[in-house]
């Protein structure tokens, strides 16, 4: 069962800065992953209806003789990977993401929407992410973490104030 997971933050920087931080797919890799994973953009078409592809590294290789699918003591590299399109961009305002995980573990199949709302609020911008159609392999208190922790980059890359 799909949940869904809303998640906000203050940004000391103008929306027009924060809404180019979600489009431009340099700044994707560098602040939309949780810590721990390595992220690499192969498309990022930042248009309504243009698609994204990106792939996942885990920096910590996994024991994948645990699952059973190798021998005990076997340690690769983990790899997660997802695409998507651009359902509506509206500028300085919102960004919506309709994304789906490349896997073949049924609990993490389906269709996920991540929607991006920009408000001024105290002199800089509040950015809201609601993700819905989380699925269940992810759990929803695991995906706010990494939700934190990818805002928490967005934020100090915004500060920084480096696409102004």
């Amino acid at each position: 069962m799909a949940t869904t997971t809303r998640i906000g933050t203050q940004i000391n920087a103008p929306r027009s800065t924060v809404y180019r931080l979600l489009l431009d797919g340099d700044a994707v890799a560098a602040w939309m992953m949780p810590d721990g994973i390595s992220v690499d953009v192969h498309r990022f078409e930042p248009v309504e209806g243009g698609s994204f592809s990106i792939t996942l590294t885990h920096d910590e290789p996994v024991d994948v003789g645990e699952t059973g699918q190798h021998d005990a003591g076997t340690v690769r590299q983990q790899h997660d990977a997802y695409f998507g399109t651009f359902r509506s961009l509206t500028s300085d305002e919102q960004v919506v993401e309709v994304l789906e995980f490349v896997t073949e573990k049924p609990d993490m199949t389906g269709a996920q929407t991540v929607t991006f709302t920009l408000t001024d609020a105290g002199g800089g911008t509040y950015l809201e992410v609601l993700h819905e159609g989380v699925p269940a392999g992810l759990g929803p208190a695991e995906n706010e973490v990494g939700w934190q922790m990818a805002l928490t980059k967005l934020v100090a890359l915004a500060e920084r104030g480096t696409t102004d």
